[in-house]
């Protein structure tokens, strides 16, 4: 068995979305996942108050991790808004594919106790919407903002549950969907 000082919080959290992308976060036990990293249950509570406290970490991290791909993507991206939140679009696609069990809680934790800190939410959200303001105008960019992450949402649960069963390229149809969206979005502030 390891010693307590053996892991950390960082560790404990990783493990557990492993945990969770293998077994989901109904098998998720505070038991098996002190098991997995060979320590006590006793020992996690140095770190974890209880499950929520660490449903709660498994949340921010996986959204800090959502909002890395983020900067991935518009590291990768060409200059203009348009093309930078499609590529952020795309990203968050797929990290959610990467990672379906524990986007699936982070984006959609019923229990205020699991959520993310709605300060930090809003703290890296912030350059996102600036990016939407290029295309919506200032007074839009939060609506048009929530439409745009209602939309790619959506469409990844959709996809993850397998219910966009008609066939074709989903990758098209999304790129299509977010496209016709900010184009959308674009002639409303135009007028």
């Amino acid at each position: 068995m390891a010693y307590p000082a053996q892991t950390d919080y960082p560790t404990i959290i990783r493990t557990a979305q492993t945990l969770i992308e293998r077994d989901g976060v109904e098998q998720l036990a505070l038991a098996s996942l002190a098991s997995e990293l060979g320590i006590k249950a006793p020992s996690l509570y140095r770190y974890v108050a209880n499950k929520n406290a660490l449903l709660k970490g498994v949340v921010t991290v996986t959204i800090q991790q959502l909002f890395a791909a983020y900067d991935q993507a518009l590291a990768n991206s060409p200059n203009d808004a348009q093309n930078q939140l499609l590529a952020i679009s795309h990203g968050h696609r797929q990290f959610a594919h990467g990672q379906p069990k524990n986007y699936a809680l982070a984006l959609t934790a019923a229990s205020p106790e699991q959520r993310a800190d709605p300060a930090l939410l809003v703290e890296m959200v912030l350059p996102i919407q600036a990016i939407m303001a290029q295309i919506s105008g200032e007074a839009a960019s939060l609506a048009a903002l929530r439409g745009l992450l209602g939309l790619i949402h959506g469409f990844v649960l959709l996809e993850l549950n397998q219910q966009l069963q008609r066939g074709g390229d989903l990758s098209s149809t999304f790129d299509l969907a977010v496209r016709s969206y900010l184009a959308g979005v674009a002639n409303l502030n135009a007028d």
